[in-house]
């Protein structure tokens, strides 16, 4: 997620939180009812069917095959984000905060667990796979630079001795407070050494720790897609409730 992107979208998913808590201060019987709330309920209605194009382009060849070639993945995504947040902020508006059902209460709640979860899920997994790239670069460098400090240590029986010494795991513990990272490398390459693969295991441990943290949010998305067809549920069904017990006495 771009960092507009990301400031945008930030500020829609607070101001759809914002108006959620609002039924604290303020609600209005008639509103959804109203000719207004119905045109505000329609459009939110569509635009939050339009996170599902991404899906089924996403997930079925058929038609990722007849629709990349005139329109990319991350239009469609865009879209995906912006509709599903305008469309339940709109959702939230046409319900004057009226929250009297019981299918009602599930669909709003449903509706907040999908949007906050798909953005905690796009924001934090995006974060957190940058880190790992920026994590395997540092490695890389550290790595190479430890290699050919290696290679020179080698030569030196003397250095290779003094290493012996601190293999242990307490003294490799102690090794970085007797040995500090600022020390001069040209008179103490040993000491650089030690540097080095202190950071060398720090940057693995990160790499570790993000790599496991990607894992959890590939299961909470998996998540995110069964609370998203909850809430589709429960869409279709107050739709339907709508039109069976108030607009189709008007025609």
């Amino acid at each position: 997620m771009q960092e507009r992107e990301r400031v945008i979208v930030s500020c829609l998913v607070a101001l759809l939180l914002v108006l959620a808590g609002g039924f604290v201060f303020h609600r209005d019987e008639r509103f959804a009812g109203s000719l207004e709330g119905g045109m505000l309920g329609l459009s939110a209605a569509a635009l939050m069917f339009i996170p599902l194009l991404y899906l089924l382009v996403k997930r079925i060849p058929f038609f990722k095959r007849r629709v990349t070639p005139h329109t990319s993945m991350r239009t469609l995504l865009a879209i995906h984000i912006y509709a599903g947040i305008i469309g339940p902020i709109l959702a939230i508006l046409h319900s004057g905060h009226k929250f009297n059902s019981t299918v009602g209460i599930w669909l709003t709640l449903m509706m907040l667990i999908v949007v906050v979860s798909g953005f905690l899920g796009r924001y934090l997994m995006g974060r957190v796979s940058t880190e790992i790239r920026d994590k395997q670069i540092m490695l890389a460098a550290l790595q190479k630079q430890y290699d050919s400090l290696a290679s020179d240590l080698r030569l030196d029986p003397a250095a290779i001795v003094r290493i012996r010494r601190w293999s242990g795991f307490f003294r490799r513990l102690a090794a970085p407070f007797v040995f500090p990272s600022d020390a001069d490398s040209s008179r103490e390459p040993f000491s650089k050494a030690v540097s080095l693969s202190t950071s060398i295991a720090d940057v693995e441990y990160a790499i570790h720790t993000h790599q496991t943290a990607k894992e959890v949010f590939r299961k909470w998305l998996m998540c995110h897609i069964i609370i998203a067809i909850v809430f589709y549920t429960l869409l279709v069904l107050h739709i339907w409730s709508e039109w069976y017990f108030g607009i189709r006495w008007l025609l």
